[in-house]
């Protein structure tokens, strides 16, 4: 198993990509800490892994509170002796959006706290634990909008794009310390935050057109790549964003309907 013995925190588990990645983690031998600010959904998965034979925890975590992050990890520490992996899965995005004019700055603030500077505390925290071992691999979830704005989300747009740099920054600042960060960009993944999309044919067959492999990607398609860059066979791999989104960058038109 390519996560034996390993040490795994992953947040925003209770559901969606992050559930997805925390239950491949496990598989793999790790030992995973669930780390979501909705009890019921992450004692859930901690419940799965555990009925499966896996190991795991669940601490409840509000990633935007710093002295919460630090208390993270700690966890991490306490429960399994160590940290070796981290990957940064809370997130959350306005399900309409708001025209730029009228973005509340309230919402703006959320989005970005949670998104963008909930990212950064837990991959400090994380590091801080990390450099005392010499070795660890920091995973952050950012998105294909990082690169493809959409119109009226300008927080989300902005706070994965701040994802991306912040990915690279700290990949250059940790690496003489052994600890590596990448991040993966996701296109459009079947979770219940694109439930809306998935219930709307119109919308269904916008994401479609723009979607060369014409499907919706699965949390496990993120879990292979998040498993990738856990393990020992992404050992010369920092600073890099690698998109899981079915060949939408590679797109410079709209794809036939498939028949």
């Amino acid at each position: 198993m390519r996560l034996e013995g390993k040490v795994a925190i992953v947040t925003g588990a209770g559901r969606g990509i992050g559930r997805g990645c925390a239950k491949r983690f496990a598989a793999e031998g790790a030992s995973v800490v669930i780390a979501d600010v909705y009890e019921e959904g992450g004692t859930a998965v901690a419940a799965e892994i555990e009925a499966d034979g896996g190991k795991a925890v669940f601490v409840s975590c509000d990633i935007s509170d710093p002295a919460q992050a630090g208390a993270l990890v700690q966890a991490a520490v306490d429960t399994y002796g160590g940290l070796d992996v981290c990957l940064n899965c809370a997130g959350v995005i306005p399900i309409d959006g708001s025209d730029v004019l009228e973005t509340d700055e309230a919402e703006w603030d959320r989005v970005v706290g949670i998104n963008l500077k909930g990212a950064f505390l837990v991959c400090q925290a994380a590091a801080r634990e990390m450099v005392k071992s010499g070795s660890g691999s920091i995973i952050n979830i950012a998105s294909v909008t990082a690169v493809i704005a959409i119109g009226n989300q300008a927080a989300y747009v902005a706070s994965k794009a701040g994802v991306n740099g912040l990915t690279k920054s700290l990949a250059v600042g940790l690496a003489h310390r052994g600890v590596r960060v990448n991040a993966i960009g996701p296109g459009s993944i079947e979770t219940d935050m694109a439930a809306v999309v998935l219930s709307d044919e119109e919308s269904l067959a916008r994401v479609m057109s723009r979607t060369p492999l014409h499907r919706m990607g699965q949390p496990e398609d993120i879990a292979g790549t998040a498993l990738f860059l856990a393990s020992d066979d992404s050992s010369y791999i920092t600073g890099q964003t690698i998109y899981v989104e079915g060949g939408r960058l590679a797109l410079n038109h709209v794809m036939p309907p498939k028949d």
